[in-house]
């Protein structure tokens, strides 16, 4: 994870769920878990932040794991969702998590936080944590030209979609778009990939 992504959430974690939490519900990103996501199996959100998708999926049936590598942003989501399981890990590594351990992973909107050189071995780990027959969603927020940061520091970079597809090996893409959000009205990209 960028070092200056990683502070501006740990030091704002507040104001960040907060604004998440308030929101539109991301009926969108709803709407495509339900069709790919298989219910009741083992299912993992890398990135989690404050917790809110980590609580829809386990209220409507996926039984979820959240994890982020903001410790800021874990104290929000425990402190909101206290029944729930959230931990640490960071991307490209995620140590700690087992291989071929989730029929269903979602990471929404996190890969753009990460150096394009980190984003095709990062890919490549998201892609092994998903047991043979599963399913990978996967989103970044689309930036164009060269990397951006925002006013708190926060990266967002710029790279070519070519680099995640390659990076998932040939697995079969059930979907491949560009989208607005419809929580958070920015333009993103979704793939979402069956293993």
């Amino acid at each position: 994870m960028d070092q200056q992504t990683l502070a501006a959430y740990d030091t704002a974690a507040g104001s960040y769920a907060e604004d998440w939490h308030s929101q539109p519900p991301p009926s969108d990103l709803h709407e495509l878990i339900r069709r790919y996501f298989t219910p009741g199996a083992p299912t993992v959100d890398i990135g989690c932040g404050s917790g809110r998708e980590v609580a829809w999926l386990v209220a409507n049936g996926y039984p979820t794991v959240g994890y982020d590598a903001s410790e800021g942003l874990l104290v929000q989501a425990q402190a909101r969702y206290p029944r729930l399981t959230f931990q640490t890990a960071a991307l490209p590594d995620l140590a700690g998590l087992p291989e071929h351990a989730f029929t269903n992973v979602l990471c929404e909107t996190v890969i753009m936080h990460l150096d394009a050189g980190l984003i095709g071995p990062s890919v490549r780990r998201l892609a092994n944590l998903v047991r043979p027959g599963g399913t990978l969603y996967l989103s970044w927020r689309v930036t164009l030209g060269a990397n951006l940061r925002d006013g708190a520091g926060r990266l967002y970079a710029a790279f070519d979609s070519d680099l995640v597809r390659d990076a998932l090996a040939g697995a079969p893409l059930l979907l491949d778009q560009e989208a607005t959000s419809a929580s958070s009205g920015k333009t993103i990209h979704r793939l979402v990939a069956r293993f």
